[in-house]
């Protein structure tokens, strides 16, 4: 029998002059012609080439030949790209013959991308978040940023990224300041950059006491009040807060989380605002909050969607507003407001006192026990007299001064005048 090689050609004899069999009188061993014996001499075919590989052109598809009808039927399937490549060709080869299947092909294709969802080219607010999370779970930092402290990185990176793309429209875009003053409605008409301007500043009461350089510089205010300063910065501009507002904001940001992350403290410094004081932990949480409260503001005027903060982070700003709140309810009584229960409840300090359970529902909550007769009590669940709950996005815009406290969406259980008091003076947390 003739042995053919893989071009279809016959083996040439070897250099004894046999024709290739390793065994005794030229035989191959065993093997039979197809290869497969346990001889020497038994050969195994090479691999195939591919078409790929080959460099030789794919065969087209070629159409099947389809009746009217079945072609009809796969119209829905071909405007999805589920046909097989024969059957994909048979459709646009009959859509050019058929006018009323083009008319029904293109309706379904524009029924398909109505079925996909918009891609948006704006990058998610949270993908920086996302990488230095996946970079530091490889490679943790050297000098971390305090736990503390990531609620304010984090939220002024969200609105960084929110303004990078501004033109000069959306910087002069009309924004109004909103907050709750003497159990009243305020407000401020500024414009976005008059925004930024207003956060440099405040921010920069944190910065002056990291060390770093005051952004008023030569402009003197009356007090460190947030609103005072505010007032001075803009005063002291010749001209309305452009987007060149956005580089020194940016900078000092950047400088107060760099600052804070070496500081080797635990955040326990005092930062005065003039008419109070916080440790430089919840500074940097009231900062953030009001940081997220006004990036709203701005998307809210050029008409831009924004995210609450992460649930981490939502949660460390509830519980600054429940601490705090018990040290707003002892002025309120001072200015001649009646305590809930109609009359005073004289509690010593550290001791158990009549209470207000202050449920938070949603992203970031929890409960919190407020004490109502005294800043020094305890909150006590055997001296509870009420129960409110509140979403925990509502609770912090009421926080802020954006929701009246009367329309709040509260459940309400229990003293009626306990439950007033304490939502106006969650209101009364906000300031310019």
């Amino acid at each position: 029998m003739k042995a053919y090689d893989e071009n279809g050609e016959n083996n040439q004899n070897d250099g004894n002059g046999q024709n290739g069999g390793s065994g005794q009188n030229g035989q191959n061993g065993g093997s039979d012609d197809r290869g497969t014996g346990t001889g020497t001499g038994a050969r195994i075919p090479l691999p195939r080439a591919s078409v790929e590989d080959g460099g030789r052109a794919l065969p087209e598809a070629a159409p099947v030949a389809l009746e009217h009808q079945v072609l009809t039927s796969l119209l829905g399937a071909w405007a999805l790209a589920a046909c097989s490549a024969p059957e994909a060709a048979a459709v646009e080869e009959h859509l050019g013959e058929c006018d009323s299947c083009a008319d029904e092909a293109l309706r379904l294709r524009e029924a398909v991308t109505l079925l996909q969802r918009p891609e948006s080219l704006d990058l998610d607010p949270a993908l920086r978040t996302r990488v230095l999370e996946g970079c530091l779970e490889r490679r943790p930092p050297r000098i971390p940023v305090p736990e503390w402290a990531a609620s304010y990185d984090a939220e002024t990176a969200r609105l960084d990224a929110l303004l990078q793309d501004f033109g000069d429209a959306e910087w002069h875009a009309p924004v109004r300041l909103r907050w709750f003053e003497d159990d009243g409605a305020a407000s401020r008409r500024t414009t976005v950059a008059g925004v930024i301007a207003h956060l440099l500043t405040v921010d920069g009461t944190v910065a002056v006491h990291l060390g770093l350089d005051d952004p008023l510089g030569d402009i003197t205010a009356p007090s460190r009040a947030p609103a005072a300063r505010t007032e001075a910065y803009w005063r002291a501009s010749h001209y309305p807060p452009t987007r060149a507002v956005r580089a020194p904001w940016r900078e000092q940001s950047h400088g107060i989380v760099r600052t804070v992350a070496f500081t080797g403290d635990a955040g326990g410094m005092p930062v005065s605002y003039g008419d109070f004081e916080l440790p430089l932990r919840d500074a940097m949480l009231d900062r953030a909050f009001e940081c997220w409260v006004h990036a709203e503001d701005i998307a809210e005027a050029v008409d831009y969607p924004y995210e609450p903060p992460s649930a981490r982070h939502l949660n460390g700003m509830i519980d600054l507003a429940a601490r705090m709140l018990p040290g707003v309810l002892a002025p309120r009584r001072g200015a001649g407001r009646p305590p809930p229960g109609g009359g005073p409840h004289l509690v010593a300090a550290g001791g158990p006192g009549r209470s207000l359970r202050l449920e938070i529902e949603g992203s970031g909550g929890g409960e919190w026990l407020i004490p109502l007769d005294s800043p020094g009590a305890v909150g006590s669940a055997d001296h509870e007299v009420a129960h409110v709950a509140l979403d925990g996005v509502e609770f912090c815009r009421l926080a802020a001064g954006h929701v009246p406290p009367a329309e709040a969406a509260a459940g309400q259980v229990g003293d009626r005048a306990a439950i007033r008091d304490v939502l106006f003076a969650a209101a009364g947390l906000s300031r310019l």
